[in-house]
């Protein structure tokens, strides 16, 4: 038996693919496989739908911390390089302060910004296309009226969770193998 792989050449995972027409449905079987303890769910859907993602419970993106991380690390650089800069080649000009704060607030921003978002670039690659789900079975029509869940399972727990599929309401279920 030959391994099946996707378009970018990565092993497709075996698993069960379920279409559904109503969210209602989709929301219910995945509430359903949740509360039996099957984790790993792929839902794909033309739009976004809170009652899905409510029923999904993922946790929160990490790319936020990131970018918070970013611009903190952007807006003490611009303050400690102007800093830095000032006491190094000092400007003495009418008795005013060597290292005065309020022109700095301006270098300080542009780095925050610089910096916040060159690391929210870097962490959705990461996330994204370093750590992205591969081999993942998908349907076109996934992208159109249907909503897709695909439960990655053996061919033990496939039978199961096709039954548990078809009596939540699903148009379509097939097992995809490896």
């Amino acid at each position: 038996m030959a391994v099946r792989k996707t378009a970018r050449g990565a092993r497709r995972k075996p698993g069960v693919l379920a279409s559904f027409v109503h969210v209602d449905a989709a929301a219910d079987a995945i509430r359903a496989l949740r509360a039996r303890g099957i984790k790993g769910l792929v839902v794909y859907s033309a739009a976004p739908n809170h009652e899905i993602e409510e029923a999904l419970d993922h946790r929160v993106s990490p790319v936020r911390l990131i970018t918070l991380i970013g611009g903190l690390t952007g807006c003490a650089a611009g303050f400690g390089m102007t800093l830095w800069m000032s006491y190094d080649w000092p400007v003495l000009v009418g008795g005013k302060p060597i290292g005065s704060v309020p022109p700095y607030v301006v270098i300080a921003f542009e780095l925050t910004i610089l910096l916040g978002a060159l690391s929210t670039v870097a962490a959705v690659a990461l996330f994204s296309i370093l750590m992205g789900r591969r081999g993942v079975p998908y349907d076109p029509k996934f992208s159109d009226d249907t909503i897709g869940v695909f439960v990655p399972a053996t061919q033990d727990l496939a039978r199961q969770v096709e039954q548990m599929m078809h009596s939540a309401g699903a148009v379509e279920v097939r097992y995809e193998g490896a």
